[in-house]
């Protein structure tokens, strides 16, 4: 039986009502990038969000990497969802998100062979990454286009900004430099712009470090948004 013929309830769950809530763009932007950051609040990604933070650039270019898997991926799972039934959507999302996992990790070994030989088996496992299947299946699924994809936007920002304050902290402290690695991301003419500041301290490289530093900022924001006092 093709999609076509599927009773209402079994397709999408906005086709079988469109009185599904459109919230503003402004709103979707916010829950992105604060209110619900994936890295900050709802603590998805932990395991490549530690593993991978031991530089600034290295950070950064998994959070590119993440940002864009996410923006396709709502994309386009926001425009399929008139032709996917209800039942099947989890494994559509999934060969979806390895397509384009797939996609990216072969563009990095390609142009960014460093950066790819560093962050490893951390890119394949981005298909994995919590933070996104929960996006397409909890907004993608039931939004429009231009709201899926200023969802995946503002998720994956705040996902890169969590991962680029950690690799920064970890680098500054651990390694006694900043803008090390850079060259992994920009090409040789970034090999220069290391800053040594100190000998370091290698506790803050290993995986101690990376708790003790994604704590202190949990601890932070929630210092700055009033959250541990109520």
């Amino acid at each position: 039986m093709s999609t076509t013929d599927q009773p209402a309830s079994d397709l999408a769950p906005d086709l079988a009502s469109e009185s599904v809530t459109q919230p503003a763009f402004a709103t979707v932007w916010w829950d992105g990038v604060w209110h619900r950051n994936a890295g900050f609040v709802q603590l998805l990604g932990l395991c490549p969000m530690l593993a991978v933070t031991t530089t600034l650039a290295y950070g950064i270019g998994l959070g590119i990497a993440t940002t864009l898997v996410l923006v396709l991926s709502n994309l386009f799972v926001s425009l399929t969802r008139p032709i996917t039934a209800s039942f099947v959507r989890i494994p559509v999302y999934v060969l979806l998100i390895a397509t384009l996992v797939s996609m990216i990790d072969i563009a990095l070994h390609a142009y960014l062979f460093e950066l790819h030989r560093v962050l490893g088996l951390f890119v394949p496992l981005i298909v994995t990454n919590c933070a996104i299947i929960a996006r397409a299946e909890a907004f993608a699924s039931r939004h429009s286009p231009p709201r899926a994809v200023v969802d995946g936007l503002a998720h994956g920002l705040g996902f890169t900004v969590v991962l680029a304050c950690l690799g920064f902290l970890r680098e500054l402290i651990g390694a006694g430099t900043v803008f090390s690695a850079m060259h992994t991301l920009f090409g040789s003419a970034a090999e220069s712009w290391t800053i040594t500041l100190h000998d370091g301290f290698l506790l803050m490289l290993l995986p101690p470090g990376a708790f003790l530093t994604l704590g202190g900022l949990l601890a932070l924001r929630n210092a700055f948004t009033g959250r541990g006092a109520r």
